[in-house]
């Protein structure tokens, strides 16, 4: 039986995984921080698998890393644990460089100071933050990184010590840029969720409006669910690449609002430009969508598209496996679930 350790476990892409190898029939074995507030509610359910473990280890703190991955001694290695939300990455930029860029140095050395180097595959879950001011569209594993955000730069770090460690002492490991990949998993404080749950409060009349940012910043969304086994099948090949992960197609925040809120029963209109830009709702007239600055980022990036030829080529992945109507449907229909139940 495999043995499989991740970090940031609880998160959107660690219960997926989890569920993903417990399926292939590994020992799964995933790091979380001590809190006196429980944050495993995405894993709750996978709790008492006998082949599900959790460890208490931080990021920030190479022995307890040492100690997981010694005592461990995983056959893979998949670390997905970062302060991801780019906007907070302005407000605490010393503590994502501290998780995104470090944190990462830090799980290649606990690697190879246990003399699990020749034996143990590392997967790092990099972005397509990186490409951020874009000089190229769409983005391909041969296109120059133009990060634009204190969590890009941190990412690029990652990214390139990771390439220096399989360059250096001939380690396995690898990273995936993955493009924005969403579920009904996400937090609540990104942009695709926080569309989501409002447009299923605001069908139920448990909200009145929606304030977002830039509605036509441009990304290429993809369900989190599919985009897990492509993590799975980087660390099974014959030798270590990078790849660019996405669909290959590129939607507007503007069409992702249209969409979440006609799931949940709402045609909108949107008038204006800019920061004057609102979403009315056709029925009721009513403004339910409006921009704010204060959403907008000091630098702000609005044309990610990627190119996932080499991955379906080499990895034989299909990367539109779930279409984008259908992910906002899911997530849609879920948050309409939620919502209803709630006080």
């Amino acid at each position: 039986m495999k043995k499989a350790l991740i970090t940031g476990v609880t998160g959107q892409d660690g219960s997926y995984l989890s569920e993903f190898l417990l399926e292939k029939e590994y020992e799964v074995h995933g790091i979380i921080r001590r809190s006196s507030v429980d944050r495993r509610e995405r894993i709750a359910h996978l709790e008492g698998h006998p082949h599900f473990h959790l460890h208490y280890g931080d990021m920030m703190d190479s022995m307890s890393l040492m100690a997981i991955v010694s005592s461990v001694r995983p056959d893979e290695i998949y670390n997905l644990a970062a302060q991801s939300h780019v906007q907070v990455s302005f407000e605490v930029p010393e503590f994502t460089a501290d998780i995104d860029a470090v944190g990462v140095l830090r799980i290649l050395e606990a690697v190879r100071i246990s003399g699990l180097g020749d034996t143990c595959k590392i997967y790092q879950a990099s972005t397509s933050e990186l490409f951020g001011k874009v000089e190229e569209i769409p983005q391909r594993e041969t296109t120059p990184f133009h990060p634009y955000s204190p969590y890009a730069v941190a990412k690029q770090y990652g990214y390139w010590i990771v390439k220096e460690y399989r360059e250096a002492y001939n380690m396995y490991c690898c990273s995936g840029i993955l493009f924005n990949h969403e579920s009904e998993r996400r937090g609540e404080t990104f942009v695709t969720r926080k569309i989501t749950l409002a447009a299923a409060r605001i069908a139920q009349e448990k909200q009145d409006k929606l304030i977002l940012g830039n509605l036509s910043s441009k990304r290429d969304w993809g369900y989190a669910k599919d985009y897990v086994e492509c993590m799975w099948l980087m660390l099974q090949q014959k030798t270590p690449d990078d790849f660019v992960i996405a669909t290959g197609e590129q939607h507007t925040v503007r069409e992702f609002c249209e969409l979440a809120f006609r799931y949940a029963g709402i045609q909108l209109k949107f008038v204006g430009e800019g920061v004057k830009e609102t979403a009315i709702d056709k029925k009721t007239g009513k403004t339910v969508i409006e921009v704010s600055p204060d959403f907008y980022r000091p630098t702000d990036v609005v044309d990610l598209l990627g190119d996932p030829g080499k991955a379906k080529s080499l990895l034989g992945w299909n990367p539109t496996k779930t279409s984008f109507e259908k992910l906002v449907k899911i997530m849609v229909e879920y948050d309409m679930d939620q919502v209803s139940v709630e006080k």
